[in-house]
């Protein structure tokens, strides 16, 4: 082989092994990523039965089907969780939230939570994603202090790549250091 094709494949091999190294999963042995299935809740569902009628079934109330899988204690708890600038430290107005979260994963051994960790346009990107990284820990490490197990929980890191206020300036940036809890079914 020659040394072009060496260093292309280099080249490639550590393009893959940055990107998985970006995000991570938790377990309870931290030992190897598991995965994890993602559906989205739909009100409706359609479908054709064998003898080629057309079926559907509609779920009326979203609540319903809340209350069902226990998430109600979780109405009005806030999902996104802010940070200061260049820190990775839970601010003391979160903690009330994270232990509700906690008390519901712990209730639910087989609920799921995605931490989806992320930074403002400033820094490097290799600095902003280690960053939103941080900030997803700071939350696991929360979260498994109140006993949620570690397998319940994954960390994955946006970096500023996910903004949600395009703006350049601070209150653009303070929405943008934060940290999101997403429930897996």
């Amino acid at each position: 082989m020659s040394i072009t094709k060496l260093s292309k494949i280099a080249v490639v091999g550590l393009s893959a092994a940055w990107i998985v190294g970006c995000s991570t999963t938790a377990s309870e042995t931290d030992s190897s990523a598991s995965s994890v299935e993602t559906s989205e809740a739909t009100d409706q569902a359609f479908g054709a039965g064998d003898d080629g009628s057309l079926t559907s079934v509609i779920v009326a109330d979203d609540s319903a089907v809340a209350n069902e899988n226990g998430m109600a204690m979780l109405d009005g708890v806030a999902t996104v969780f802010y940070f200061d600038f260049d820190k990775s430290i839970v601010r003391p107005e979160s903690r009330e939230a994270l232990t509700m979260h906690a008390q519901y994963l712990v209730a639910n051994p087989d609920a799921r939570v995605v931490l989806e960790g992320h930074a403002d346009e400033r820094g490097t990107r290799e600095y902003n994603m280690a960053l939103g990284e941080r900030r997803a820990k700071a939350i696991s490490r929360y979260l498994t202090i109140q006993g949620v197990a570690a397998s319940q929980i994954e960390s994955v890191s946006f970096g500023e790549e996910v903004p949600v206020a395009f703006g350049h300036d601070n209150s653009s940036w303070e929405l943008n250091r934060r940290v999101e809890i997403r429930y897996e079914n």
